[in-house]
Order: C-alpha cells, then structure tokens, then sequence
C-alpha cells in the first residue's frame, strides 16, 4: 500500500490521519519528554528501515509500525484511564494503543490480525530476545526504540546488521527533539514504577531500577527462580 509521505527532521515518514491522531494522542497524554521520545523513536526506526534492501521496505506496514512507537509508552502517561495497578507499562501501553485503534482506526483497515501486530510490537518492545524474532514491525519498533535509547554504535554492535541509519541521522533527529535529560527523565519514570506498583517490575528489567535506587525496594523472593525453587514440586 502506497502512503503519502513527509519530513520531519531530516527523515521521510509515512503521513496518514490516523498517525497524526496518534501523535496527537500521544502529545496529550504524555510530558514532553516523554513525548520527544516516542517520536524520536519512530523516526530512528523509519531511518533504519529506509536502509534496508527495497523489496523488505515494501513489505513492512508503515503505518502499523509508526502507530507502534508513537504509542508504545502510554503506560508513562499520568491519565488515569490509561493506566492500570496491576499490569505492567507495557502491557498498559499495548491496552491503550489497542483501544485507540478500535476507536479511531477505520474497521474495514483495522483487523484483528493488524490491531494485535501494534499489540505485540508495544508488549515486546522491552524484550529484544523475543522481538526480534517476531513480525518485521515488531522486530523494527524493538530496533528504532533501543537505537534512540542507546545510540547508533552500540545498536550496530547488539543487532548487527538491522541498525543500517547513520549518525548523522540520529543527531538530526536529536536536534530537533532534543534529548537533554533524557538519562534522569528515565530513571525517575522507571523509580516511580518501582514506587507505585512494585509487583510490576519484579519479572522484568524495571527491577533494576528499584534495586539500584529505590529505598526499601526488594527482589527478595520475588525473581522466578526463588518462585520456581519454592513453589515447583519433585
């Protein structure tokens, strides 16, 4: 399917009205900089798809894959009926962008099948051991959003040959959403999570977080193995 395009910092996007919907969505529920960083997520994996081999371009579903990262951390938003007390950030982000769809998205466009590739792109974003091995548009919004995080060098050295955009890209995209307390912006989200529901982050890379800065935070017979040598029988 043939898109109409445009470019926003140096990098051509596709540009339907559900993505500017989504970008607005988006910029409503979330800070800035948190807004500044989905957005420079989805234009560092749109570079890195620009770089791929054509006849993989063709078969990605651009505007899938931009719905995903644009929305793939409204479980940061601070919007009541967006989060959740029990489920993870990810999976709140997955919930929303899901609903989201099925309000907005026209359902002769929007399938199951479409609907549940955004779903799992969001979910796994975290999880580059099981991304990468999913759907391209899941395995390249795992890719754009570990790139914007870590930089360019260090996603070439993590995943090898996908990560084709060039520094100059990324410092492009950087200039115009800036990145400038990026590093503390993140710990403080990833604190509060251990802070306000802390059964969420016990499985997953979020614990860090708690152990490393969270006062009276513990992993304590929490992590799967301590669950696996207490509770699975002989």
């Amino acid at each position: 399917m043939s898109l109409q395009t445009r470019v926003l910092a140096g990098i051509t996007v596709p540009d339907t009205p559900l993505i500017t919907k989504a970008i607005a969505f988006a910029r409503r529920h979330m800070d800035d900089q948190g807004y500044k960083h989905v957005v420079r997520s989805w234009l560092t994996g749109q570079a890195i798809i620009s770089h791929l081999p054509p006849p993989a371009q063709q078969s990605i579903d651009l505007e899938a894959y931009a719905l995903s990262t644009i929305l793939h951390d409204l479980g940061w938003s601070k919007s009541p009926e967006l989060i959740s007390k029990d489920k993870c950030f990810e999976v709140d982000s997955a919930n929303a962008a899901r609903e989201f769809l099925l309000r907005e998205g026209e359902a002769s466009e929007w399938n199951k099948h479409r609907i549940q590739l955004v779903w799992d792109a969001i979910a796994l974003h975290s999880s580059p051991q099981i991304a990468a091995f999913k759907e391209s548009e899941v395995a390249l919004a795992n890719a754009g959003i570990f790139t914007e995080l870590l930089g360019v060098d260090v996603s070439k050295q993590l995943m090898g040959g996908v990560v084709g955009m060039s520094q100059q890209e990324f410092d492009g995209i950087a200039k115009e959403f800036p990145r400038e307390g990026l590093r503390g912006y993140l710990r403080e989200i990833m604190c509060g999570l251990c802070r306000t529901k802390p059964e969420t982050t016990y499985l997953n890379f979020v614990s860090g977080f708690g152990e490393r800065f969270v006062e009276g935070y513990s992993l304590e017979g929490k992590k799967v193995v301590d669950m696996m040598e207490t509770y699975v029988t002989e």
